[in-house]
């Protein structure tokens, strides 16, 4: 994948083809996730299908203090993380941000939502990556190749939404493949096959837009009025992701930032404004030496 690629299909009002941009023939349609939080019961299925499946290592058995939630986020070895979000709010009240009243009863509502790498369209960890470890696979997912990863760590602060993580008695990189090997073989990802609400659901990118919003729709109908989409959006700031989520709330409450760009999105002007200093550099010593030559 290539920024100028990407930049020209955005432009033209094309969808976005990462796997074709990273060189990739033929290749199958792009697949992803939807995760439809309004039906996650938090039991973290596929937190557990995610470690068995991959060998990931154990990554801590205590409680953090946020609920019943005991791995605090993504990271190297978390590559699935079910947050769990206590909300107290007015009894009936439909906005789930509107303050207590302290006459009012209130009622406790949890927001439960499984994170994931997003498997963004336009993605800086690519960017960064000095070894080429980090690729595009023809399924339009980004996964690092363990045996080329040298633990540089460029790619962590990369991340809009800091998902990678370098496992401490390893020193490389890691984050979800969404199964990479599994979808070579025709077959579902861990963490979406154990999800036993279909919360996790996985399939053609587009199919599952579509998916979404009339779910979106339903739940307006039903009187969820707080339902919303994020990251489905090809013209967000990072071209979309492959992974996206319903959230019945603002993303900053599920810990998710609420506008996230590509962090390289100026390399490419940063890197015609060096070539221009150097290029000015150069001419100013050719002249340097010039003017010394002829003095002499």
């Amino acid at each position: 994948m290539t920024d100028s690629l990407i930049g020209r299909n955005l432009l033209a009002g094309a969808e976005p083809d990462p796997a074709g941009d990273a060189g990739h023939a033929d290749h199958p349609e792009r697949v992803g996730f939807f995760t439809d939080t309004s039906v996650c019961i938090g039991c973290k299925a596929c937190e557990v299908a995610c470690k068995e499946w991959n060998a990931i290592p154990e990554d801590g058995l205590d409680l953090t203090g946020m609920s019943y939630d005991n791995s605090q986020g993504l990271g190297g070895s978390t590559w699935r993380h079910v947050a769990f979000v206590e909300q107290t709010r007015p009894v009936g009240a439909p906005d789930p941000s509107a303050p207590p009243d302290s006459d009012s009863e209130t009622e406790l509502r949890w927001l439960m939502a499984s994170d994931v790498c997003k498997h963004c369209t336009h993605a800086a960890c690519l960017d960064v990556c000095p070894t080429g470890a980090l690729v595009r696979t023809e399924f339009g997912t980004v996964i690092v190749q363990e045996d080329i990863c040298n633990g540089c760590g460029y790619c962590v602060p990369a991340c809009p939404y800091g998902v990678i993580g370098q496992r401490p008695d390893d020193g490389r990189m890691f984050k979800c493949t969404l199964c990479y090997d599994r979808l070579g073989a025709g077959q579902e990802p861990a963490c979406a096959k154990a999800c036993p609400t279909d919360s996790i659901q996985f399939g053609p990118l587009d199919e599952l837009r579509e998916r979404a919003a009339l779910r979106v729709d339903q739940l307006h109908d039903d009187g969820v009025p707080g339902a919303r989409l994020y990251g489905q959006d090809p013209e967000d700031g990072v071209g979309g992701d492959g992974a996206f989520f319903l959230l019945l709330d603002e993303p900053e409450v599920y810990g998710l930032p609420p506008d996230p760009v590509v962090t390289t999105r100026d390399l490419p002007a940063m890197w015609r404004y060096a070539a221009a200093a150097a290029a000015g550099l150069l001419g100013g010593v050719a002249a340097a030496a010039a003017a010394a030559g002829r003095s002499r």
